[in-house]
């Protein structure tokens, strides 16, 4: 694990394409933005935190909040560690009357972060390969107008994303079907 680098949710977003769910996170020290796949289930569990919404009974996330607060752990920050054949990889650190570094989803870890305020910090490694900056989006738009309007497109999803980003974001990827509540009331998300 290399040097990690602080950063923040910046928004949880929907594919229009295959309504797939992203969590975007950002780089605090720059304008680096780092898109993570998520589930379903992750994805309303994040963004009914991020909203406040009441529920009658704890999710599973808010459960284990809960166990952790009744043992006297808490957790100090989330570390994401690896990216292995597109999957990442990450560590909740935990303390108690001693630190654990227990191994965990990404998603499941920031559905904590949400409801804790812990800080989230990726390897440097991570952003240096996946890490999107506003400059690559403009160049992609660059390449991608050059093309001769009859060839067709070949855009991934990740593009997609990439160009939703770009505009603001009216509805973006994500990972999973089903749209989550708009956390960033700055877009347009109808819902």
């Amino acid at each position: 694990m290399g040097k990690m680098i602080e950063c923040q949710i910046d928004s949880v977003r929907v594919s229009l394409t295959n309504q797939d769910r992203i969590i975007v996170l950002k780089d605090k020290t720059s304008d680096r933005y780092v898109p993570i796949w998520i589930g379903l289930f992750e994805a309303e569990s994040i963004t009914i935190a991020l909203q406040n919404i009441a529920v009658a009974r704890p999710l599973t996330h808010d459960l284990l909040l809960k166990i952790l607060h009744q043992l006297g752990a808490r957790l100090l920050r989330v570390e994401i560690t690896g990216l292995v054949s597109e999957t990442y990889y990450a560590n909740l650190v935990i303390e108690t009357d001693k630190t654990f570094f227990i191994d965990c989803r990404p998603s499941d870890a920031l559905a904590l972060v949400v409801r804790t305020g812990a800080p989230i910090f990726v390897d440097e490694e991570i952003l240096n390969e996946v890490g999107i900056q506003p400059e690559d989006m403009m160049l992609y738009d660059n390449e991608e107008s050059e093309e001769a309007v009859d060839e067709p497109e070949d855009l991934s999803v990740f593009e997609d994303f990439l160009d939703n980003l770009q505009e603001g974001g009216s509805q973006d990827d994500a990972s999973n079907p089903e749209p989550p509540t708009n956390p960033n009331p700055d877009t347009d998300l109808p819902f």
